[in-house]
């Protein structure tokens, strides 16, 4: 079963009211290219454009329009009032780790008597269980504040309920068809709650519960005049949880994400500026993708490798030199975890190119009782991209098969899970990511059924890997203004997409050549236009960029750098 290597290209068509694009080329001063990508995103009026170009906090929605805020700030009052244990239990993935730091940390700086929980992955698995629970009963708390889990954990918060202990609920999860007995449930996607922006990550639902807390009369008290600062750093923290999680980036979360990678930049917390500086990159250069690809993977590594509680210790560390010494560790873990990461992919990839049928496998399903549970998200995603195939990697803990499940664009693997949900303990996540337990005994029988809805629900247009292109273009056009302009889309994700555009009928300069791991080279050049240009891992396609050769090309832009000097580049998607 080989890589897929053709894709289809998929042209957005033109914005049918012309008027309407030179109407807000003319007002913005900007490309009618550029105006009609901004009217696909939703941004068809002058205002529109300036809380999208500059976002400021005024643009978010009152925190207390989401269901349940005004009683969850009751409850943490009168805890605080009462000098009650709360405890923050957060996921041990970036979403949750993050999101509980700022928690944890926003009670213990208004006196609170705060302290937190983040389940051993190996141990504990995923979400509030009865063992947390007991945790924190020994503790002595009285109230629990989970973040980034939750939604589905009705026994536990049950039984949390008959030992006494309270619970409040801060998740961003799809909910059951019950939800747990809790005195407050923040969910933007409960059924009952209005609120306007469905699409916050864990920590962004716990940025609005802590604004929420600091305009309460008797925290904004003790916040005195620091309650603007301490809300604008903690961006900081939604920045990283939002990027990592890859929810969508428009609305609510684009003022968020852009206002945080400014301080990211330029006015870092000590535990993220050591995780910058000890990844090897300028403090001043961080984009949403690095967050991505170099932060997010760092701070994952300890939960993945050992213990998920050192990712809140560096975030919330105090002192810069405290935070290296954290983050050292994170960066030797990664690493550790990278190894793994590669042992695993290279047998996986193995089996793959054993057994499966390119054919007639919709999905690919594979159980090793030895992988590390990890890293086995990371390898199905890994697995996604090179055989565009609905992917299932598990590993035995506990006697049971654990699983994590990643998609292809177009197919949610949530509801595929659902529809198999009979032949599974149980299951949670979203549409292109989702983990899952299943018996060990049955694993095969739900590799079938989940074959099966695969085969159903797969088009064969979802079959073939699409690049969406938003408008063709000529060399010329890349003017420095053009260049600009795009830059500050950015940060760029899943909503808002960076853009992606075609060029027809270039011809390729000099002689191209494989730089780094099978990253192709070259240079082209259209009516005396001559750009470069660089197509990341698609070394296999060397063929088609032959000296004189002339091709099209779908890309997106990017700055690299040259002696010093920044560049214009095309980051080529594919040639043909």
């Amino acid at each position: 079963m080989s890589p897929i290597k053709e894709y289809r290209w998929t042209f957005r068509p033109p914005w049918p009211e012309q008027g309407i694009v030179k109407r807000l080329s003319d007002e913005l001063t900007i490309s009618p290219v550029l105006s009609d990508i901004l009217l696909s995103r939703g941004i068809d009026t002058y205002e529109k454009a300036r809380s999208f170009f500059r976002p400021s906090l005024e643009d978010l929605h009152d925190p207390f329009l989401m269901d349940g805020m005004s009683v969850a700030v009751e409850r943490v009052v009168q805890a605080l009032q009462r000098g009650e244990q709360i405890t923050v239990y957060g996921d041990y993935d970036v979403d949750g780790t993050d999101g509980t730091a700022m928690v944890w940390s926003f009670l213990k700086s208004i006196g609170g008597k705060a302290a937190y929980i983040i389940p051993d992955r190996m141990k504990d698995g995923y979400g509030l269980s009865h063992a947390g629970v007991d945790r924190a009963r020994e503790m002595g708390t009285t109230l629990i504040v989970s973040v980034d889990c939750g939604i589905t954990a009705v026994e536990q918060i049950a039984y949390a309920r008959s030992i006494g202990i309270d619970t409040l609920i801060g998740d961003h999860h799809e909910p059951g068809t019950v939800l747990p007995d809790a005195v407050a449930v923040l969910d933007t996607l409960k059924p009952s709650c209005s609120y306007p922006f469905k699409s916050l990550c864990g920590c962004g639902v716990a940025y609005k519960f802590v604004q929420a807390l600091a305009s309460s009369d008797y925290i904004a008290g003790k916040l005195g005049d620091q309650a603007d600062r301490r809300l604008s750093q903690y961006l900081q923290y939604v920045t990283l949880a939002t990027t990592a999680d890859i929810v969508p980036l428009g609305g609510e979360n684009r003022t968020l994400v852009k206002l945080g990678l400014d301080l990211i930049n330029f006015d870092p917390l000590p535990g993220i500026r050591a995780l910058v500086e000890t990844s090897g990159f300028r403090r001043d250069k961080i984009s949403a993708g690095q967050i991505v690809f170099v932060l997010a993977p760092r701070i994952n590594a300890v939960g993945r490798l050992g213990d998920a509680g050192r990712a809140v210790q560096l975030l919330t560390a105090e002192s810069y030199e405290r935070a290296l010494e954290l983050a050292r560790v994170m960066e030797d873990e990664n690493s550790q975890r990278r190894k793994i990461d590669e042992e695993t992919f290279t047998q996986a990839q193995r089996i793959v190119e054993e057994l499966l049928d390119a054919d007639n496998d919709s999905a690919i399903i594979l159980h090793q009782e030895s992988w590390h549970p990890g890293v086995i998200g990371i390898v199905a995603s890994r697995l996604v991209e090179r055989y565009y195939r609905p992917t299932i990697l598990m590993t035995t803990v506990d006697g049971v098969a654990k699983g994590s499940a990643r998609s292809v664009s177009g197919f949610n693997i949530y509801e595929a899970l659902r529809r198999c949900e009979d032949k599974i303990i149980q299951f949670g996540g979203h549409k292109y990511a989702a983990g899952l337990t299943v018996e060990v005994d049955r694993v095969d029988e739900f590799r079938e059924a989940f074959k099966q809805v695969a085969n159903e629900l797969l088009t064969e247009e979802l079959r073939t890997p699409e690049i969406r292109i938003d408008a063709e273009l000529q060399l010329a056009d890349l003017t420095p203004k053009f260049v600009r302009v795009l830059s500050q889309f950015a940060p760029f994700g899943p909503d808002n997409m960076r853009p992606v555009f075609a060029v027809r009928d270039v011809e390729v300069m000099g002689q191209p050549r494989i730089v780094g791991r099978n990253h192709l080279r070259f240079k082209v050049r259209n009516n005396g236009y001559v750009v470069d240009a660089i197509g990341f891992n698609l070394g296999d396609l060397m063929p088609r960029v032959r000296q004189g050769a002339r091709v099209d090309l779908a890309f997106s832009l990017d700055e690299g750098e040259f002696a010093g000097e920044t560049v214009l580049q095309l980051k080529v998607r594919d040639i043909k």
